[in-house]
Order: C-alpha cells, then sequence, then structure tokens
C-alpha cells in the first residue's frame, strides 16, 4: 500500500469522488483497495442490499500492527462480534441494545446534562481570549455524555475516551513500532476496565447502558459470565464509544471548523438560532464524519452498472453522495438553510447509525451555546488547519479559534 497517496486521499478526498462520478460504472481506487461507490443512487442501493454486500471487513485496518502490539492486545478482553462488521442475525442481535440504550427516552433523560455541561465547558472557554475546540470542547463534551449513559465513574472517562482514539490510531494510522506497542497495551488496559463493569453490572443491573449491553448479550440466570460472553460485550461496549462518541466528536469539530471558515453562514445561526438544527444536518452532509465504510460483495452481482464478483471489495462513501449534484444543488456550498432532506451523513439502511438522536442533541446544544455566548468567534489567523488521515472521524486535528 501506498501510504503517502492513502494520506493524501484521506486528508482531501473529495477531488477523487468527483472524478470517479464522472466514470461511467464504479472505479477502482488503488489508495483503499476498494471500488469506489460515489453517486448518491449508488450509495443508497448498496446500503439498502445487505444480503447482497456483506459487512464483514467493514472495518479493515489500514495498518497492520507489528507482532509485538498485537501479543500486547491479546492480553485484553476482546474478540467479539460488532454491530457494524456482522450481518443478518447476529447483527440484529448486536444492534438490538444500541437502539434501546440510545432510545429518545434515554436521549431526553441526559438532555440536562448535556445542558450543564455545555454551559460549564464555554464558561472555562470565555474566561480565556481562545482555544483549540477540538481538545477542549469536541473531544471533551461528548466522552463526558457518552461516560455519563454507559454508568461510567467520573474519573474513568478521560482514560475511556483516550483508549477509543488510540484503537482507530492503532488501526488506521501508520505509527512507529514503539507507539503501536504502547497504544496496544492502552487499549488491553481499557478492555480488562470494561470487564469490571461489565462483570459489576451482571453481579448487580443498574440503568444504563452497560447494563443494557449485558442483559441483552448474556443470558440472565448465570453465576458467572464466560470469557466469550465478556469478550462480546466489551467489544460491543468499545463499538458503542467509536459510533456514538469518536463520530458525534469528529462531527463536532468539523462542522465548527466549516461554520467559522463560512463567516457569513456563522453569523447567519448568531442572528438566526431557529436556523441551527438545519444547520446540524448540512454539516453532517457538507462533510461527514464517516465518510463511508467498506462492503464485501457475498455473491457475484451489479451495482452501479459494474459486475462484482464474489468476494470483490467496495468502499460505500457517504461523504461522497452528500456532494453528489445530482442529488444537491450546490452541492460543494456550505449552506444552514438548505435542508437537505435524505443526506447520509448519519448512514442508511439497516446500519444507520444508532446514535445519531445522541448526536444531534449535543451538536444543536453547542451551536446554541457557542453562538449565544461567543459569537465573535473566528479562527486564529495563525493556525494551519489540517484534517485528519482518517475515513472514519473526519476531523480537523486541532482548531484554533480566537473571540
Amino acid at each position: 500500500m501506498d501510504l503517502a497517496a492513502l494520506d493524501a486521499f484521506q486528508r482531501d478526498p473529495y477531488p477523487h469522488y468527483a472524478r470517479a462520478r464522472r466514470e461511467p460504472g464504479l472505479v477502482f481506487s488503488a489508495e483503499l483497495d476498494a471500488w469506489l461507490v460515489t453517486r448518491y443512487s449508488d450509495v443508497r442501493e448498496a446500503l439498502s442490499r445487505p444480503e447482497d454486500l456483506s459487512s464483514a471487513g467493514a472495518l479493515r485496518p489500514d495498518a497492520t500492527p507489528v507482532p509485538r502490539a498485537r501479543a500486547e492486545m491479546a492480553k485484553g478482553v476482546g474478540g467479539g462480534g460488532v454491530v457494524l462488521s456482522s450481518d443478518g442475525e447476529a447483527h440484529h442481535r448486536y444492534r438490538a441494545p444500541h437502539t434501546r440504550g440510545l432510545s429518545a427516552a434515554r436521549v431526553a433523560s441526559v438532555q440536562d446534562f448535556i445542558g450543564e455541561r455545555t454551559a460549564r465547558i464555554v464558561d472555562g472557554l470565555a474566561a480565556e481570549d481562545g482555544a483549540d475546540l477540538v481538545e477542549n470542547l469536541a473531544r471533551r463534551l461528548p466522552g463526558e455524555v457518552i461516560g455519563r449513559l454507559l454508568g461510567l465513574e467520573a474519573q474513568d472517562v478521560p482514560a475511556v475516551v483516550r483508549g477509543g482514539y488510540r484503537a482507530t490510531e492503532l488501526a488506521f494510522r501508520p505509527m512507529e513500532a514503539e507507539d503501536q506497542v504502547a497504544a496496544a497495551r492502552e487499549i488491553a488496559r481499557l478492555q480488562h476496565r470494561m470487564d469490571d463493569y461489565v462483570r459489576s453490572r451482571h453481579a448487580e443491573p443498574r440503568d444504563d447502558l452497560i447494563t443494557e449491553f449485558v442483559s441483552a448479550l448474556a443470558p440472565a440466570g448465570a453465576r458467572e459470565l464466560t470469557r466469550e460472553q465478556r469478550g462480546e460485550c466489551v467489544s460491543s461496549l468499545q463499538n458503542l464509544l467509536l459510533a456514538g462518541h469518536l463520530t458525534t466528536s469528529a462531527l463536532m469539530a468539523s462542522m465548527l471548523l466549516h461554520l467559522l471558515r463560512h463567516r457569513e453562514q456563522w453569523e447567519a445561526l448568531c442572528a438566526r438560532p431557529e436556523l441551527i438544527p438545519d444547520a446540524v444536518e448540512e454539516c453532517a452532509r457538507f462533510d461527514s464524519p464517516i465518510q463511508g465504510f467498506r462492503r464485501r460483495a457475498a455473491a457475484d452481482t451489479s451495482l452501479g452498472g459494474t459486475r462484482l464478483p464474489q468476494g470483490a471489495v467496495v468502499f460505500v462513501s457517504f461523504g461522497a453522495a452528500n456532494r453528489a449534484p445530482a442529488r444537491f444543488a450546490r452541492p460543494d456550498r456550505l449552506d444552514v438553510t438548505r435542508r437537505p432532506r435524505g443526506h447520509l451523513g448519519f448512514g442508511h439502511g439497516v446500519h444507520a447509525c444508532p446514535g445519531a438522536r445522541l448526536a444531534r442533541a449535543q451538536l444543536t446544544t453547542v451551536l446554541h451555546e457557542l453562538t449565544r455566548r461567543l459569537p465573535g468567534a473566528r479562527l486564529a489567523p495563525e493556525a494551519r488547519v489540517r484534517m485528519l488521515p482518517t475515513m472514519i472521524h473526519r476531523s480537523p486535528e486541532r482548531l484554533d479559534v480566537r473571540w
């Protein structure tokens, strides 16, 4: 794999999407080692055909850890299936606790907490002349919220959040061997801490998401959970962190970046806060936090006019579909008055994001608080914005803002 080419693709995939859309059928991407699905109609179709296009391998790593890192990972408590890379009955089983745990009622139960924590964070920001909003807001608030929902002790939240980021770095970023080993150790420690919670909730259930997952994935009545059951619970909780926290953090950071870059859009929200819910949808469309996932042909099939033999891998790009001119007028323009119905920023079909409601609750709260309290916010003149090299959790590396 040409890592330099992959890095360039990941930091700015949109020119690649535009070129691919101009070609008939699907285009094979050497950078992603997959057929690139970029047209809105093709992406919707691919996401609506789980029986033909399997999710197995959806989270295939871009980097292979060195043996010492793999040995450290083996000391953890993972290895179970997860909702993002499963099909059929297994997918239904893994998704059920996500759906129940992130229900409208559950999100409503933390709305006051979201408001209180957002106000407290913005109080701290307002006391300074500026800050990096990635570190001090976009990563902090969603971490505290998911920690609250999971039922984590407050002192465990920072390590759990960091462990989630280290897991994605190890899988999707090239790193030096020693850093890989260090990341693997952190991930294994996180897994053991989550395993402690799993066993505790099995013994003494509570009204939290960890209990929801334990109840769904481990049969009631058993005095002790098996190693396999614990691994399934821990893996699913890690997956929830990936989908329920890191994705929200990424979208929050990129949303603030693009609104502040397009000053007239930010000022429109300051003047008309009723536009904020539409602005959240437009930002999810404009720069999707999850750019896409891989799918594998379960049998010989066709998509977008291209024949795909059994085993062929496609990269189904939500980000490309959301910039498709056939679906959205002036798709490369951010417009908070657009109301982008049908955008795929939160996915589509059986794998649509179960945490979308929770993400929207946080994003709208943040925009209401920032536009009201810090309307003069602007990108720091000296800031050099770089996007992380990843197709998941697309976000600026940092976001230096002054007010």
